[in-house]
């Protein structure tokens, strides 16, 4: 019997990578790529882009290639947060609706990859750049999604922290920002309280989730791929990436202060905004920034219990995730510094 052939997009970034160790033993996976090449022995590339209604095939390529898919994994996303609000909604909406296109097309299931984040409150103003504007952007592709009457699952993945055994990544995230700045002792404050819930889930754990999806033949329904009720809090995090930095040589002299954003802002950042040098004055903002996109007032459901992977999400397995993730970095990163230094 021929494996199922499913179109990949995102192919390269972190959850596509993992996407590729998951499905390729049993699928044909296409993946569609824009610029960098997917360089996997275990795929079969197809240059195009999602910035074109005909993805960049021409319209032979594009009837050419829904006569030979039987589904569509959607993990491409624009995620810079220096685009501006109308790059990443032609990136992330536009992009969307051209794959919508095709799945009508071929009359095969969509799995579309959007982001957990789109659960935090968003106020009226619409920021023009950075998280609030790429969270906004994963929302409006979602309500097409809905409107669009394909067969369509939803996933929802938490912030993605590398490979539950190695801490592998494909390529480092804001969250490693958070974990390198600790690690590091560059930022004295971090922008939220101890027992602020940081709700991230290993790469190959989200994959798994979405290749039984995948398998089962689930063709509708929306399922968050959360740490939930287990989640680690931020003062959790911090002694993990404390610690990955001391089992590597590097003890950090002393860990950063954990502050609400409010009282930082109203109360810190006014008294030492004239005496802070510019670039730590910048840290504190970027960091605010991303503990703004991680962390949530309160714990997001999640719906690996559902999916019958509960236990690949406890508590105790997420801490020691992290710390395999932190360990990652510093090895990857400190270590390097110094055998260059």
């Amino acid at each position: 019997m021929s494996k199922p052939t499913l179109l990949l997009t995102g192919a390269t970034g972190v959850l596509g990578r993992a996407f590729i160790d998951e499905l390729a033993d049993d699928h044909h996976l296409v993946c569609l790529r824009h610029r960098t090449p997917v360089d996997d022995p275990r795929i079969e590339e197809l240059p195009g882009t999602l910035g074109d209604e005909h993805l960049g095939l021409g319209a032979d390529g594009l009837r050419h290639l829904a006569g030979r898919i039987d589904g569509v994994l959607h993990s491409a996303a624009h995620t810079g947060w220096k685009a501006t609000r109308d790059e990443l909604f032609h990136a992330n909406v536009t992009g969307t609706e051209h794959l919508l296109g095709l799945v009508r097309r071929a009359d095969v299931p969509f799995t579309f990859v959007s982001t957990a984040f789109v659960a935090r409150p968003q106020g009226d103003e619409h920021k023009e750049v950075g998280p609030a504007a790429y969270v906004d952007s994963k929302a409006a592709a979602e309500q097409l999604v809905r409107d669009s009457g394909v067969p369509a699952v939803i996933v929802r993945p938490s912030v993605v922290c590398g490979h539950s055994e190695t801490g592998y990544i494909a390529a480092f995230q804001g969250l490693h920002r958070v974990i390198g700045g600790v690690a590091m002792g560059i930022i004295p404050v971090l922008p939220a309280g101890p027992e602020a819930p940081i709700d991230t889930v290993p790469s190959d754990v989200a994959a798994r989730a979405v290749g039984r999806l995948i398998r089962r033949g689930t063709t509708t329904g929306e399922f968050w791929l959360t740490a939930g009720r287990q989640s680690l809090t931020l003062f959790e995090c911090v002694e993990q990436a404390m610690l990955a930095a001391e089992r590597a040589g590097f003890p950090p002299e002393h860990p950063p202060r954990l502050m609400p954003t409010e009282a930082l802002d109203r109360l810190l950042l006014p008294l030492l905004e004239d005496t802070l040098p510019r670039s730590v004055r910048h840290n504190f903002r970027v960091f605010a920034e991303l503990m703004m996109l991680f962390q949530v007032s309160a714990k997001m459901e999640s719906s690996f219990g559902e999916l019958g992977m509960a236990e690949e999400v406890t508590h105790a397995k997420l801490k020691d995730a992290f710390g395999k993730c932190s360990d990652y970095w510093v090895r990857e990163k400190m270590t390097a510094r110094k055998a260059a230094a």
